[in-house]
């Protein structure tokens, strides 16, 4: 299948350039696209150095810090528009393990959504604080709960897309981020009648960087899961 990584960034200066060597020296027949919120650290430009040289690597460059949700949605539109058949969502930093990525294209060819589960086979995450650890814990354990979403892990952010179910879905209606837009893209995926297959992965926190968590993106979920709930009632 055709298929391309889509990573957002912002301020992964340290960790950008030997991520995209690793995906490339995991799965060389793979591209990548990197979606960058004008990062103040140049980011992009170390990005703009491979592509010199690099054909599979791809740049959406946005005018500021707009958010991890839109920047997804680009990403998605912009790999639909060119005809990819799988489309991986991934972190920059390293929490989510490149070499996994071949155990995704062969669970894909029977799914329409992959994700890479922290918790199927138990708590998998690895330098994690225990207070961030049981809050991603139980805010899958709430939207199971409210939504009855099938879902063990629905906060998880290393996923992979099939073209042609992701293109039932209106990306220009999704503004929610983080925790919420996770939680957001399972759940429409689900309505809209896909086969889910969670697999495990090892969760190592970031060595390099900062991470982008804070109390809006938490407050953002918890408000989301009900607003799915009661659209899904009354439509």
């Amino acid at each position: 299948m055709k298929s391309i990584v889509v990573i957002p960034t912002y301020n992964e200066k340290e960790n950008i350039s030997r991520m995209i060597h690793t995906i490339f020296s995991v799965q060389p027949d793979i591209e990548i696209l990197i979606v960058d919120d004008n990062s103040p650290d140049g980011t992009s430009k170390d990005v703009k150095e491979i592509m010199l040289n690099e054909p599979r690597v791809h740049l959406i460059e946005r005018t500021g810090k707009m958010g991890l949700g839109t920047a997804y949605c680009e990403g998605f539109a912009y790999a639909l528009e060119r005809g990819f058949e799988a489309i991986f969502e991934m972190d920059a930093d390293f929490s989510h393990d490149p070499k996994e990525i071949p155990n995704f294209l062969e669970e894909i060819k029977n799914y329409d959504l992959v994700i890479g589960s922290r918790y199927i086979t138990g708590v998998n995450v690895v330098n994690w604080p225990l207070g961030r650890l049981i809050l991603s814990y139980f805010a899958s354990v709430y939207t199971r709960v409210i939504t009855r979403l099938p879902v063990r892990d629905t906060t998880g952010g290393f996923k992979c897309f099939r073209a042609e179910m992701l293109r039932k879905i209106d990306l220009t209606k999704i503004h929610s981020n983080g925790y919420g837009f996770q939680i957001e893209m399972n759940y429409l995926m689900w309505k809209n009648g896909a086969r889910i297959k969670e697999i495990p992965i090892i969760f190592i926190d970031r060595i390099n960087g900062v991470s982008k968590m804070n109390r809006k993106i938490i407050y953002e979920a918890i408000f989301l899961v009900w607003k799915l709930r009661i659209f899904s009632i009354f439509k």
